[in-house]
């Protein structure tokens, strides 16, 4: 076994706090403002709610609920159920009554951490169901009217009965060992229940090891995080609160996905994680806003585009008179970018979903580095990521530190080290499907290239085989799509079918423009059996497959009623399309197609 710095997180977090003690380390926004807790601070808060959780009953290996937005006190919480010894259990904020139901039985947690009395409201009802949970502690004042079967406490009032105890929770702490259960991540997953994979304090040490080796040669320092994706999920959980953790970062807590331009600018952070979808939709809005600006503004940024896309793709095939006028406009075009991120941001790290290599070519031309990463929940995620130093943008980068990666014969990408997890929480068929001599078998196609780079294609079970024998990587069709002006989201569809059709969603800005322009209602719901949006759309469809292979081509498309939003479960909480809700919705209509 891989020996570490810590023997667990909550050991981890001790350590770096009793060094760090004055230094700030969480900051929230309140009153406008951004107001920070230091490390000492922040271990003060963990100790009482931990010594406050041991007065609930709860033992090590219980397992306790966190249902909350991405806070300081997220963070609390978690360190705090591991220093007593428990397991955390994540929940999404966007689970429904019946999901909440799920996770509370299926692990048979004692408790529950809960944040608003917005998210209360969903929770309470499946809390009072679940035979196994006595207490629920929120974050935020709450009353109920009528008893339940839980016990209702205030967090406040469970540090004030955490302050005084006799025990060193530090001494507490670093009693856990790493091959102890350190969460239990339910996977949101694109079909079927979920399943809680276990998590052990090693895979997740193993994760932060291996990213600071991979991220050192940015000049890893005083390092600034904005975290935003949300902490219930593995990506997020390890790349935006214990990998900062371990290496001293502070972390700033974004207000929300619809503030996240405002806050980049008001945090400049060094360092973020985000998923695809975030880089699609800022280069939508960058675009809209160099066509809007048009003249002298946009060609200069398309040279600086031109330019920056053929020293990425060739560095020696500038000319001395290109290398002067990309220096001219790293001031002229690639600073204004740079200051819409924050202006410092040493590296934006994508992962949770393929990035599309066009975009993050687009980035790149305009002076922001992006680094693609690869892995799944069940390796507490990260398996691979790019190396600052040399980003092959078709590539997920090498494997992280001290991790085996081989490919089977049918493809498959095959996975062994610390990072693997201990199984799914109570299933063990599913565990034996998933493991087997110790090599986690992660559903994704792919091969290691000439670098000992790993080429994702595609997820086993997402390939489409049409009626011809045909293997077609969908999200490959799919990222062509979205990369047109015209559309924001695409779901292809074609198996045992002789060809493809998809289902598209149009850009809502564009929309709003075409409707205007012809004189049409502006809601997508009111225009999706449009004839002349069809046409216009068409038109679109026809550019795309010009770029396409024969097999790839979409020859019909439907428009969407509504875009995929997590809110009509069409999409995780990290914003992976849930193919099987799209098929229960659209199916019908889909297969009509073919008519």
């Amino acid at each position: 076994m891989t020996s570490y710095a810590w023997p667990n997180l909550a050991a981890m977090f001790y350590a770096q706090a009793g060094e760090l003690g004055d230094r700030p380390f969480l900051w929230e926004k309140s009153g406008g403002a951004y107001w920070p807790l230091t490390w000492g601070e922040t271990a003060t808060r963990v100790s009482r709610l931990a010594r406050g959780l041991q007065g609930l009953g709860v033992k090590p290996g219980d397992r306790v609920v966190l249902v909350s937005e991405n806070r300081a006190n997220w963070l609390i919480a978690d360190v705090a159920i591991m220093t007593a010894g428990a397991i955390t259990t994540p929940a999404y904020v966007t689970n429904t009554e019946a999901d909440h139901l799920h996770i509370l039985e299926d692990s048979d947690a004692v408790g529950v951490i809960v944040s608003t009395k917005r998210l209360a409201d969903r929770l309470f009802p499946a809390a009072h169901r679940a035979d196994s949970c006595k207490f629920v502690i929120t974050m935020e004042p709450v009353t109920i009217s009528q008893a339940l079967s839980f016990d209702l406490h205030n967090w406040d009032d469970v540090l004030v009965n955490g302050r005084d105890g006799h025990d060193n929770l530090v001494e507490t702490a670093n009693r856990w060992s790493p091959d102890d259960t350190a969460c239990i991540i339910y996977t949101s997953g694109t079909g079927g229940k979920p399943k809680g994979v276990m998590l052990s304090h090693k895979a997740i040490l193993h994760n932060v090891e291996g990213a600071t080796d991979a991220l050192r040669e940015l000049g890893l320092g005083a390092e600034v995080f904005l975290s935003f994706l949300p902490l219930s999920h593995s990506y997020e959980h390890t790349a935006g609160q214990f990998f900062p953790m371990s290496i001293g970062a502070e972390i700033y807590y974004a207000e929300g996905v619809e503030h996240l331009v405002t806050n980049m600018a008001e945090v400049r952070p060094t360092i973020m994680t985000a998923v695809p979808r975030l880089y699609e939709s800022m280069r939508a809005r960058i675009e809209r806003g160099v066509e809007t600006a048009g003249g002298t503004k946009a060609k200069l940024f398309r040279k600086a585009l031109e330019l920056g896309t053929k020293r990425y793709r060739a560095p020696a095939s500038l000319s001395l008179f290109e290398r002067i006028a990309d220096a001219v406009l790293d001031r002229l075009v690639r600073s204004k970018v740079k200051a819409r991120f924050g202006g410092r941001l040493k590296a934006l790290v994508s992962g949770g979903a393929p990035l599309n290599p066009d975009v993050g070519i687009y980035f790149t031309a305009l002076g922001l580095r992006i680094l693609q990463g690869y892995g799944q929940t069940e390796s507490a995620p990260v398996i691979s990521v790019n190396r600052p130093r040399k980003v092959k943008m078709h590539t997920v980068g090498p494997p992280v530190k001290n991790t085996k990666v081989r490919i089977a014969g049918d493809g498959e990408i095959l996975v062994q080290g610390d990072l693997v997890m201990q199984g799914y929480w109570r299933n063990e068929d599913a565990t034996n499907d998933a493991i087997k001599g110790g090599w986690l078998h992660t559903g994704d196609v792919g091969h290691l290239d000439e670098d000992g780079c790993l080429v994702i294609t595609d997820r086993k079970k997402d390939i489409i085989v049409n009626s011809g024998g045909d293997n077609i990587a969908p999200q490959r069709v799919e990222g062509v799509i979205i990369l047109e002006p015209e559309f924001a989201q695409a779901m292809v569809h074609g198996d045992k079918r002789p060809h493809l059709v998809a289902l598209v969603v149009p850009d809502l800005d564009w929309l709003k423009d075409w409707a205007a322009d012809n004189g049409k209602a502006a809601s997508l719901k009111e225009l999706a059996g449009d004839a002349d949006l069809h046409k216009a759309l068409a038109a679109a469809i026809e550019r795309i497959n010009g770029r396409l292979n024969t097999i790839e081509k979409v020859r019909r498309f439907i428009v969407a009623d509504e875009p995929f939003t997590v809110d009509n479960e069409q999409m995780t909480p990290t914003l992976k399309v849930r193919r099987h809700v799209i098929r229960r919705v659209y199916g019908e209509r889909l297969e009509r197609l073919y008519g």
